[in-house]
């Protein structure tokens, strides 16, 4: 009944300071999902079990139950539920019942003797509790704390051969059989938590995302359990591959709301996003040079001296038909900041404008100044996030000048319609959106997206596909 449980975890399953930038909630509804996905797998699987060899021997008559296996199966639901005490799980299944055959061999000296038999168990009933922790280097762990099996009757029958010989020792087979497969069970469940703890320390909770970045998203503390839900705490940081070097903030806390009505919930805070624009920053990533075969050809003002004569008079005097080039580069962190619906986006950057001389020197010309607000709007629709983007604010001033001052209206209008226009087109793509991230096995169904302050919340279903666990 485990591994569907854990697997939701695993596939769901990516700051400084002692908080999460990112939370992720398991609820009860999920978690019950899970459970019925681990009913079927089992069912499916019971009939495909051949189970171990049993061997013994009765008055000196040496036998073996080989070839055993389960030929019906009353499977009742099992009951899986939160475990506070254990910050785990408890599993359990009552009243089970699985009929099995096979074959009997005998030997006494050279006496052989063989024929076939039939096995109902009836009453298993099997309660296990499973410990959820962090490792060291962030990894979720598993740890079986308890498991108990008891059986209630086995009624065997032998067939063929001289089976009239071994059918009045059927008690002793019953004890027998009850303590084998008491044994069997727990022993059973507890290699499957160790196989799935295995499995999650080969998972990678740090990996790289680009040439120069990474991302971190190992556990900051051991899983908070309650008696609805599982919390996740993940690092959720962006670092540089080379350097490691951490973002100068911390992250704040935040609660994610109890959304009991989905099966997953995530929360992811501003720092996170933050911390890609700190890394994206200090790599010297956020520049573009612009030239004038960037602009289409339908716009009339040209990126030439020429063209700039309306907003700085003195140029084309100065500097009479050349072209020109843009330095356009970030002079501070652009910071993001998630308030109840909408996300502000700060950006601060230098412009140095330069002319293109005949023999491609290149001849400083002044620097501008942009400080500039955005705002943004995510949702999810039909599977699929969309956004979009306004200009709040833009202004231009000028830093240093090789032509002399001159003033900075009419070029900050023309800079501010050209924003607008690339943020049309901009969304354009944003309306067009992302389909939903999803895996050959599980995809994020009924989901919805909002920003709240200091993170954006996001609420789903889980489709796991049947040949997931094949």
């Amino acid at each position: 009944m485990l591994p569907p449980v854990i697997v939701v975890l695993m596939l769901i399953s990516f700051t400084c300071g002692e908080n999460p930038a990112i939370q992720v909630t398991l609820t009860n509804k999920g978690l019950q999902y899970g459970k019925n996905l681990g009913a079927e797998r089992v069912q499916e699987k019971l009939e495909l079990i051949t189970l171990p060899d049993i061997t013994g021997e009765v008055l000196g008559i040496h036998y073996i139950l080989t070839g055993i296996t389960i030929t019906k199966c009353d499977f009742p639901e099992p009951i899986v539920e939160f475990n506070q005490d254990y910050t785990g799980f408890t599993t359990s299944i009552l009243g089970l019942s699985v009929a099995l055959t096979g074959g009997w061999m005998t030997h006494f000296g050279i006496i052989h003797d063989g024929g076939s038999f039939n096995i109902a168990i009836f009453g298993v009933d099997v309660t296990s509790v499973v410990e959820l922790g962090k490792t060291p280097d962030g990894h979720l762990s598993l740890t079986s704390v308890s498991c108990d099996a008891q059986v209630g009757d086995v009624n065997i029958q032998f067939q063929g051969g001289a089976s009239w010989i071994f059918q009045p020792f059927v008690e002793h087979f019953k004890g027998r059989m009850r303590s084998e497969i008491r044994s069997s069970i727990c022993s059973n469940v507890e290699e499957s938590i160790v196989n799935l703890d295995y499995h999650l320390q080969t998972m990678e909770v740090s990996f790289n995302v680009g040439q120069d970045l990474g991302f971190d998203a190992h556990l900051t503390d051991i899983p908070v359990i309650n008696e609805s839900s599982m919390i996740l705490g993940l690092q959720g940081e962006f670092y540089n591959i080379r350097t490691h070097q951490k973002p100068p903030f911390e992250v704040l806390p935040f609660t994610l709301p109890e959304q009991p009505d989905y099966m997953l919930s995530m929360g992811l805070s501003d720092s996170t996003v933050n911390s890609a624009s700190y890394e994206l920053y200090s790599a010297g990533r956020l520049q573009v040079l612009l030239t004038d075969s960037m602009i289409p050809p339908y716009i009339h003002t040209r990126l030439n001296t020429s063209s700039m004569g309306p907003y700085i008079p003195q140029l084309p005097k100065m500097f009479p038909g050349l072209l020109m080039n843009l330095q356009v580069y970030a002079t501070e962190v652009p910071m993001f900041s998630f308030q109840p619906g909408v996300v502000v986006l700060g950006l601060q950057g230098d412009v140095k404008a330069v002319a293109i001389q005949p023999n491609d020197t290149q001849t400083p010309l002044f620097k501008l100044h942009v400080d500039s607000n955005f705002s943004g709007k995510v949702w999810v629709a039909a599977g699929i996030v969309k956004g979009s983007m306004t200009l709040q604010n833009l202004t231009l001033t000028l830093a240093a000048s090789e032509v002399g001052p001159f003033e900075t209206d009419k070029l900050q209008a023309l800079v501010k319609l050209g924003v607008m226009a690339g943020l049309a087109k901009l969304n354009v793509e944003l309306g067009k959106g992302l389909v939903l991230p999803r895996t050959r096995n599980i995809e994020l169904v009924n989901t919805v997206l909002g920003v709240e302050e200091g993170f954006i919340a996001m609420c789903s279903d889980a489709q796991v596909f049947k040949d997931s666990f094949n």
